[in-house]
């Protein structure tokens, strides 16, 4: 006769299985990976704006359809200049944002006429712009504000149509137009721009 085992002897201890093991680290790493894209996301996203241009007021220097990277916290740390590149809170909408190129500062007189921009007394070199300016005027900059026109100076809604811009409107400096590959490049300003003080 044959004993059959006890039901304590066919016991053992049960081991966990090992592909909930797998899944269980598989989705502990998924989430670190996640939250790690997140945070990523987050502290660029403080740092650095990507923001497409609209419309033809920029041209020849920047054209629609183009991407171009923003610093965000450019002028934390440093001064605008004339010559940048910013991109600012429209002051008739705070809701829309512009992108500009700075032309004068606070306490600046600027003055277009006979096609020349005038700072200071100092008519500006402007091999960016797309064609000279078909209208004139006088503008003294007041503290905390800024004078900004685009680059297609006669095809574009800027500080000669309706003002100044306020410093704290200043949403960044552009740095680089990324996309599309075949435009890609850095976005400098102009040394003779900076040099009419």
């Amino acid at each position: 006769m044959v004993e059959k085992p006890s039901s304590e002897t066919m016991t053992q201890p049960t081991l966990p299985r090992r592909d909930s093991v797998g899944w269980l680290q598989m989705f502990s790493e998924a989430l670190q990976v996640i939250v790690l894209a997140l945070l990523l996301y987050f502290v660029i996203d403080t740092f650095i704006a990507r923001v497409r241009v609209e419309n033809i007021s920029m041209q020849p220097t920047l054209k629609p359809g183009e991407f171009v990277i923003v610093n965000k916290v450019a002028y934390r740390t440093g001064q605008v200049r004339r010559g940048d590149v910013i991109v600012f809170r429209y002051p008739m909408n705070p809701r829309e944002d512009y992108i500009k190129r700075v032309i004068g500062l606070p306490g600046d007189h600027i003055e277009i006429k006979d096609g020349k921009v005038f700072v200071n007394g100092q008519a500006l070199e402007e091999p960016y712009v797309a064609a000279s300016p078909s209208y004139n005027g006088v503008w003294d900059v007041p503290p905390g504000q800024l004078f900004v026109l685009g680059d297609n100076r006669n095809q574009s809604s800027d500080s000669h149509s309706w003002g100044f811009v306020p410093i704290e409107n200043v949403v960044g400096k552009a740095l680089l137009v990324y996309w599309p590959p075949s435009e890609i490049k850095l976005l400098t300003p102009s040394s003779i721009v900076n040099a009419a003080r």
